[in-house]
């Protein structure tokens, strides 16, 4: 599982070819634009998360896509979960973790 690079074309038509990575890339950017509007409220402990979706968004400006990353950063995020005193704010956590999962699991539509 080592660094891979999404740029990827054809060259005959000039389109991009769109990879796993791609997907999981535009999957994992849409599971933290919803947590970050989750989480717009202020909560005890809400800085551990803003930091957290901080880093996730520096990750994601990196033009290659290294699994084992994007796994050590959902196993913080169930760390997070697990320091949450908010009732509410932990379920809702918890469903973006499980989104997270299934986006690093997405595959091209063939």
């Amino acid at each position: 599982m080592g660094k891979i690079s999404s740029k990827s074309s054809s060259g005959k038509t000039g389109k991009k070819v769109q990879t796993d990575i791609d997907v999981k890339r535009k999957a994992v950017k849409l599971v933290i634009y919803h947590l970050k509007k989750k989480v717009s409220k202020d909560y005890i402990g809400s800085e551990h998360i803003q930091e957290w979706i901080e880093e996730m968004e520096e990750l994601l400006e990196k033009p290659e896509f290294d699994l084992v990353e994007f796994v050590e950063m959902r196993k913080k995020l169930n760390d997070i979960i697990e320091r949450t005193l908010d009732e509410e704010m932990r379920f809702k956590l918890r469903d973006s973790w499980y989104s997270f999962g299934r986006a690093l699991d997405k595959k091209v539509k063939r």
